[in-house]
C-alpha cells in the first residue's frame, strides 16, 4: 500500500523545518532564520505506533506576494496541500496570528481535507500564555503547544496525526495479479505506454482510481496473464516550474513503486539517462523490487544504425551499473514496438523476485562455489560458511552463517552473490545476502 501524506506548511520562518526535522529524527532540511530558506518540497518517510506516512516539508507561503521565488514556493505548497491526507499548519507563538495564517488557514478549510493547528516555539513548559488562546480565531479547532527546537509536544503532535491518518484498504486484485508501477521522469511516455497497453487489449477489466493520489490503475487481462498498471499521472507538465514538478514527481514514483511488484522505469531515447532516472531506479533497487529499464521512443531516434542500440546498451550499462541485473528493452508506446516482449519480460521479472530456492539445493551451490574459489583468511584466521538459507522472497533474501563476519570481504560477498544469480538466473531482481555469525561454541 502506499504511504498516506501528512504536509506540513505555513507562512515563512515560523520553524516549519525545524519541525519537520525533529519529526522525521534527521537534520534534512536546511534550517535558517531567514525566510525562503525552504523553496522546493522535501519528504522523508516517519512512523509512529507502527503507522508510516510520507512527510512533506514546504517553503513558506505568502499568498499576497507577486515575488516569482514566493509565487512558485506558494504552489509549490499548494500541491502539496492538495495531495495530502493530513496538513500540519505551523503558526508563531512570539508573533501571534497574523494576516497570512488567517489567509493560509483559509486555504487550507476550503480543501476538506483534516488539518492540524500547531503553534510552535512554545518553549516554556506549563500552561500557554494568555496570547496562545488568540490563534483559536483561526477556526482550525484546538491549537496545538510545541516546540521544534526542543521537542515539546512532538509526541501529542504525532498522537493527532496517527489518530487523523486514513485508515489502510487492502486491494483486492488478487494474488495473481502482477502490479507493474510504470514509473520515470515527466515526459518519458509513461501514460503513453499505459493508454496503449490498455487501448489495444479487449479484456480490460476496468480502470480504478488508485489509492496512490493522482494516478490511475489500469487492470488487463491478456494471454500473458493479469496485470495492474500503475501510471502515476499528473506529473507530465508542459509548464516546467524548474526542477520543483520533477522532484515531486519523485515522491509520486516513490508511493508508485511501494504498491508495485515490478517496476517499469522508462528513459526518454531522445534524452538519454538523467539524474532523476538515477533516484527512481534507485528507489526501486532499495526496495527490492523487480526492474526492467525500458527504453522509450525508440521510434524517434534519428540516423538509427545497426550499432545504435548496442551503442546506448553499453552506455546505459554504465549508468545502471548499480542494478546490473536489471534488462533493458527498447520500445515505442507510439508505435506498440516490443510491447508483447515487455509482456514476457514482466512475467519473468516477477516470477525472479518472487523465487524460493531449498536449503538442500542452496547448500550443494554453496559447496560448489567455497571449492572453486576458497574463502579468505586473514592473520591465519579463514571464513567458514557452514551453511546459507533462504527465510523470505521479494527480493530473494540469503542468509549466511559464518565464523567471522569481518572475515566476510565484499569482493567474497559479491563473488557468493554472483553465483547464486548465475546460477538461479536472477536477472531482473535485486537479492539479499544477509550474514550471520555463529556462536563459536556451537560450532565444532
Amino acid at each position: 500500500m502506499a504511504k498516506p501524506i501528512v504536509a506540513v506548511v505555513g507562512r515563512p520562518n515560523v520553524g516549519k523545518s525545524t519541525l519537520f526535522n525533529k519529526l522525521i529524527g534527521q537534520r534534512l532540511s536546511i534550517v535558517e532564520d531567514t525566510p525562503g530558506v525552504t523553496r522546493d518540497r522535501i519528504y522523508a518517510p516517519c512512523e509512529w505506533k507502527g503507522k508510516q506516512f510520507m512527510l512533506v516539508d514546504t517553503g513558506g507561503i505568502e499568498p499576497a506576494s507577486n515575488d516569482v521565488i514566493l509565487v512558485q514556493m506558494r504552489r509549490q505548497a499548494q500541491v502539496a496541500i492538495d495531495t495530502a491526507d493530513v496538513t500540519i499548519l505551523v503558526t508563531d507563538m512570539k508573533d501571534g496570528v497574523t494576516a497570512t495564517d488567517h489567509e493560509v488557514a483559509d486555504m487550507l478549510l476550503k480543501t476538506g481535507k483534516p488539518i492540524i493547528l500547531c503553534v510552535n516555539k512554545c518553549d516554556s513548559v506549563g500552561d500557554p500564555p494568555l496570547e496562545f488562546y488568540e490563534f483559536y480565531n483561526l477556526g482550525l479547532g484546538d491549537p496545538l503547544q510545541v516546540s521544534a527546537v526542543h521537542g515539546h509536544g512532538t509526541g501529542d503532535l504525532l498522537d493527532l496525526v496517527y489518530d487523523l491518518l486514513p485508515q489502510e484498504e487492502e486491494e483486492d486484485y488478487g494474488e495473481d495479479v502482477i502490479k507493474v508501477a510504470i514509473v520515470g521522469k515527466p515526459n518519458a511516455g509513461k501514460s503513453s505506454l499505459v493508454n496503449k497497453l490498455a487501448g489495444e487489449e479487449r479484456m480490460i477489466v476496468s480502470n480504478i482510481a488508485g489509492t496512490t493520489r493522482d494516478a490511475t490503475d489500469s487492470v488487463v487481462e491478456n494471454q500473458y496473464g493479469k496485470f495492474v498498471f500503475i501510471d502515476t499521472a499528473g506529473i507530465r507538465r508542459k509548464s516546467k516550474v524548474l526542477e520543483n514538478i520533477e522532484r515531486y514527481s519523485v515522491l509520486r514514483a516513490h508511493m508508485a513503486v511501494d504498491r508495485s511488484d515490478v517496476c517499469v522505469i522508462m528513459i526518454d531515447a531522445t534524452e538519454g539517462f538523467t539524474e532523476q532516472d538515477s533516484k527512481i531506479a534507485g528507489y526501486a533497487h532499495e526496495q527490492g523490487k523487480a526492474c526492467i529499464i525500458a527504453i522509450n521512443k525508440w521510434d524517434a531516434v534519428e540516423d538509427k544504425t545497426d550499432k545504435t542500440m548496442q551503442e546506448m546498451t553499453k552506455k546505459l550499462e554504465v549508468d545502471f551499473s548499480f542494478m546490473s541485473y536489471a534488462p533493458f528493452i527498447f520500445i515505442s508506446a507510439k508505435t506498440g514496438q516490443r510491447l508483447n516482449k515487455l509482456y514476457e519480460l514482466i512475467k519473468s521479472v516477477k516470477e525472479k523476485n518472487s523465487l524460493r530456492v531449498s536449503t538442500g539445493v542452496l547448500n550443494d551451490l554453496l559447496a560448489y562455489a567455497t571449492a572453486r574459489v576458497q574463502p579468505p583468511s586473514d592473520k591465519g584466521k579463514r571464513l567458514k560458511i557452514y551453511y546459507m538459507t533462504q527465510p523470505s522472497t521479494n527480493p530473494p533474501t540469503f542468509v549466511a552463517f559464518v565464523n567471522r563476519e569481518e572475515l566476510f570481504h565484499f569482493s567474497y560477498r559479491r563473488y557468493i552473490e554472483n553465483q547464486i544469480r548465475e546460477a538461479f538466473d536472477l536477472k531482473g531482481t535485486p537479492i539479499r545476502l544477509i550474514v550471520r555469525e555463529r556462536d563459536t561454541q556451537d560450532t565444532k
